[in-house]
């Protein structure tokens, strides 16, 4: 179902009418080339189609929206009429915007609070466009006041997702893939000895909360964030791990085993001009025998959910020289392996990453 992307078509030739979702054509470059004006005139269409969306999502209006014959929708996994969920109950939008732009793929990404009920949640969302039109939403809708009124509370995302890499310092797309995924596959049965390509400085942010480098945390940990129920989510099973500590320090402690599987992988924004990657995906925690495991120091735990359950996740890294510095990510609680409705179960059930453009064979490698 996620199939090969169809390029916006010089989304930069193009002026975005947001109210009415009319497109008018603007003169293109002489020689075709790509300038850093047409790139920022890309982005700002590509994001000019998040606002037409979440504000028809807001007046429960679809007809506003430009989009193809065949548009194709998802809310959290579950393939819907475009106008059914989430569409019957937003009531605004909220204040927290973060745009993720793929211009080569005619794909944007969006992370923002919205309201529902007049209640503050959470939206993940991606577009496909093609030609000029809607072609995929994809949503992810979650629904917790705490997380959304934390992510508020944080005003923007952090500065440097929107700084230019020098152009000399890019990686390519699938550089780019490959070392986002490895945060992925250092977590997968994470035993403290994998290849953790972490600055210094790298901080996350888990549902608005900082999640690394957090000495005024008064919760536990991301152990926690993977708790045993709903309730006690953010509560810690082991004390030793904490939200202090580095990214780096946090992967090498090996406390994150209990991630038994992290699956259907699909970057679905690549932005090397910013470094930016963004990924949906699902974490498996197993339970059972999987939450007993011995750590580097020596020592054995048992830690993790203990029953089977998923995390349907948004994770969106910056990599600078081969190496994360920032992420951020939006996280809720779903069935134990479901899916995402874009993949087939094969797909579903991969630990291998993919990216767009996507032809069902490309894959940046070290993937598991």
């Amino acid at each position: 179902m996620y199939r090969e992307v169809v390029r916006v078509g010089r989304c930069a030739a193009l002026v975005l009418l947001a109210v009415a979702g009319v497109l008018r054509a603007a003169p293109a470059s002489r020689n075709g080339a790509r300038t850093a004006a047409n790139e920022n005139r890309d982005r700002a269409c590509l994001d000019g189609f998040v606002d037409s969306y979440l504000d028809a999502l807001a007046a429960d209006d679809p007809s506003r929206l430009a989009v193809t014959k065949t548009v194709e929708f998802t809310e959290d996994g579950q393939r819907l009429n475009l106008g059914d969920g989430l569409w019957n109950t937003a009531t605004g939008r909220g204040t927290y915007k973060f745009y993720m732009e793929d211009v080569e793929a005619g794909q944007v990404g969006f992370f923002g609070t919205m309201r529902e009920a007049g209640e503050p949640i959470i939206v993940a969302l991606r577009l496909k466009i093609e030609n000029h039109k809607i072609a995929e939403i994809e949503t992810i809708v979650i629904r917790n006041r705490t997380d959304a009124e934390n992510l508020e509370k944080l005003g923007h995302p952090d500065p440097l997702f929107t700084e230019t890499i020098p152009a000399a310092e890019r990686a390519s797309r699938a550089e780019l893939v490959r070392t986002a995924n490895l945060y992925f596959s250092g977590m997968q049965l994470n035993d403290g000895k994998g290849d953790y390509p972490f600055t210094d400085d790298c901080d996350r942010v888990d549902n608005g909360t900082e999640a690394t480098n957090n000495r005024a945390s008064d919760t536990d940990s991301e152990v926690a964030a993977q708790g045993n129920s709903v309730d006690n989510a953010r509560r810690g099973t082991d004390p030793s791990y904490s939200p202090e500590w580095s990214c780096k320090k946090q992967f090498q402690s090996g406390l994150l085993h209990f991630v038994t599987r992290i699956r259907d992988r699909r970057f679905v924004v690549v932005d090397p001009e910013r470094g930016v990657a963004l990924a949906f995906a699902f974490f498996d925690h197993a339970a059972g025998k999987t939450r007993t495991f011995q750590v580097p120091d020596g020592r054995t735990v048992t830690v993790g959910p203990v029953t089977p359950w998923t995390w349907e996740m948004a994770e969106v890294f910056r990599v600078e020289h081969g190496k994360i510095r920032r992420i951020e990510a939006l996280d809720q609680r779903c069935p134990y392996g479901m899916g995402s409705g874009w993949s087939n179960w094969r797909d579903a059930m991969s630990t291998e990453a993919r990216w767009a453009p996507f032809s069902g064979k490309e894959s940046p490698g070290d993937s598991r």
